[in-house]
């Protein structure tokens, strides 16, 4: 199998033993397994080769980019049994049109790669996410991936027109449309975003461009709870409106994290908040936005505590670091048991408090972590011990732990994963959330395209 691997894609662009290691672990240290090879193919035709092939020898392929995943959903089983498809050389951007406002790219574009090019043009691809320098946009396809900036220009599966995908049985579907209206049939490139993989392979895509923002203007707020942040959002709409592309909470916990990880950041204020707030507006338009969201600030009746404005990139970078260095930190803490959730905006509050209430009584001391996307009703609520010679005790009852986080948030109409995906993490648990009608109708799509189970298996389902 590996010497037909080679002769598709050469010999350098097979790995195996220990230089394919590095290919199937997770950055977080939680996944590994093993694979039989793992393949970097340069071109859409040789993934269709390559999967061709796979799918005669019977042979399992886990879709691979930056592998950032979050869930275990890039990495392969224990098994040894599947080849890693990697498609990181795959980094060509095919074609920007300006005046259409779309980009078209490889799946190996590094996300990163990918804004700097619509800048060049003046235009703005609006995912953004603190991995956005390794994670690549075959990956932040597969996984639906949210970020930042959801709450103005949507997730990722919003911001696609049209898609190249390689199919199971290695068949290419070229839906590379550059449309903005195609009303000829079902979508079909819905059914492989966020489909982590499982159903085929994403390589191209026609991506959405927008009017690049001219001015900026940042806030950082100390608020006195979640509740007075879900207040301020709502406020905000409706005074700022779409101006505002970004509402993120963080919660102390997250800040002392950062604080003794993360080296050259600082609080924010000269005294300590259990809350803060990081927002940011823009707009097209050169009109004074800091004037605006001040004002907006100064109206807001009850639970700021404290806030600063600036137009300045630096002073919003140095506030922005706090919110996208909290992964980093939490990294170098320990483990701890992640949860990527979401809940109606307005029950967010609801939920911290619920959940936070259940975890204290039944697990004195813990360490709650809650941190994200509150104007999209998404926040990542990780839990572990301070004290490392409780950590494995309490890594134990991750079973028990998320059970009671994920029943709050079914029992508030949420979701257990709001931009993560399933991958191994979520697999069984899906089965206790989702309706039995839901789960045949998902098995129902994967028997038809991938009726062999070839496509990246053990994951979502």
């Amino acid at each position: 199998m590996i010497t037909l691997l080679q002769t598709i894609v050469g010999t350098e662009n097979v790995l195996a033993g220990d230089t394919a290691a590095p290919y199937c672990a997770d950055w977080r240290g939680r996944y590994s397994g093993q694979a039989l090879a793992v393949v970097l193919p340069a071109d859409t035709q040789q993934v269709s080769t390559i999967v061709a092939l796979c799918a005669k020898q019977h042979v399992a392929i886990v879709p691979q980019g930056g592998n950032t995943s979050l869930c275990g959903a890039s990495v392969p089983l224990d098994e040894g049994k599947q080849v890693v498809l990697n498609l990181s050389r795959m980094n060509r951007i095919r074609e920007l049109n300006a005046t259409n406002y779309t980009v078209t790219v490889e799946a190996g574009c590094i996300l990163a790669d990918v804004r700097a090019a619509a800048e060049q043009s003046n235009r703005l691809f609006p995912l953004r996410l603190p991995s956005g320098q390794r994670c690549e946009i075959g990956g932040n396809l597969s996984t639906n991936a949210g970020g930042i900036n959801v709450l103005r220009y949507g997730t990722a599966r919003d911001l696609v027109l049209g898609l190249e995908v390689v199919l199971p049985d290695g068949r290419i579907w070229n839906g590379l449309r550059a449309l903005r209206k195609d009303n000829s049939g079902y979508d079909l490139k819905h059914l492989f975003i966020g489909a982590e993989g499982t159903l085929g392979i994403i390589t191209a895509a026609v991506l959405k461009l927008f009017p690049r923002p001219q001015v900026e203007a940042t806030a950082c707020v100390g608020l006195r709870d979640p509740a007075a942040a879900v207040e301020l959002f709502a406020h905000l709409r409706a005074t700022c409106g779409d101006r505002i592309s970004a509402f993120e909470i963080i919660g102390r916990s997250c800040l002392d994290l950062v604080f003794r990880h993360v080296q050259d950041t600082q609080e924010p204020f000269a005294k300590q908040h259990e809350w803060i707030a990081v927002i940011e507006l823009s707009d097209v338009l050169d009109v004074p936005l800091d004037k605006s969201l001040r004002a907006a600030l100064e109206n807001f009746s009850g639970g700021i505590e404290v806030f600063a404005v600036t137009t300045e990139k630096a002073h919003a970078e140095r506030w922005w670091r706090l919110r996208n260095s909290i992964s980093e930190a939490q990294k170098i803490d320990g483990i701890s048991i992640k949860h990527d959730i979401s809940v109606p905006v307005s029950r967010m509050a609801e939920f911290i408090a619920q959940a936070d209430a259940a975890l204290h009584g039944a697990f004195p001391g813990v360490r709650i972590v809650t941190f994200g996307h509150i104007g999209d009703g998404n926040v990542h609520y990780n839990v572990s011990m301070p004290d490392p010679a409780q950590s494995q005790a309490f890594i134990a009852q991750s079973e028990r732990v998320s059970r009671m986080v994920y029943d709050i948030v079914h029992g508030l109409g949420g979701s257990i994963s709001a931009e993560h995906g399933l991958g191994q993490l979520k697999r069984e648990e899906i089965r206790r959330y989702k309706s039995a009608l839901e789960l045949e109708l998902m098995r129902s799509i994967k028997q038809v395209l991938d009726p062999h189970g070839l496509m990246n298996p053990g994951k979502v389902l």
